[in-house]
């Protein structure tokens, strides 16, 4: 009877392993940076302050779709500054649509410090892959 089983629990593994494929018609995609075309601040901030920042986003095809956003902080004796990015993911698919299309997002930028602000949001590669960006100061008062 134990032999029995073994025998049924084997071929259940067995089958089990068989029947998993990785062949499968999942849709892979892989990760991009979008081109930023604009951005809404206000002139000024205050310290302590919850601000919406609005962002304007190329959108390129159908297969692309906005993701997240990718903030890196850095700073000089004189300013905080942002480096902001628009990640995007494109699909895998055979065919894509061109859309040059705009897309409007946002994201929440607390202010905790006095120095001012620099963003740098990136807009796309120039002519020799460098990165550019369209850079808006802000000022804070306390």
């Amino acid at each position: 009877m134990r032999k029995s089983y073994l025998k049924l629990f084997g071929l259940a593994c067995m089958l089990t392993i068989v029947s998993c494929s990785l062949d499968d018609d999942r849709v892979n995609f892989q990760y991009t940076p979008l081109q930023i075309t604009g951005a809404s601040l206000p002139d000024t901030f205050e310290l302590g302050r919850v601000y919406t920042v609005d962002v304007n986003i190329l959108r390129p095809d159908d297969c692309t779709l906005l993701d997240q956003f990718d903030v890196r902080r850095s700073f000089t004796d004189t300013t905080q500054i942002r480096t902001i990015s628009a990640v995007g993911i494109v699909l895998d698919k055979d065919e894509c649509a061109a859309l040059n299309d705009s897309l409007q997002d946002a994201f929440q930028f607390e202010v905790l410090y006095t120095k001012p602000y620099i963003f740098r949001f990136y807009t796309s590669d120039d002519s020799e892959g460098e990165p550019e960006f369209l850079e808006i100061e802000v000022p804070v008062k306390e």
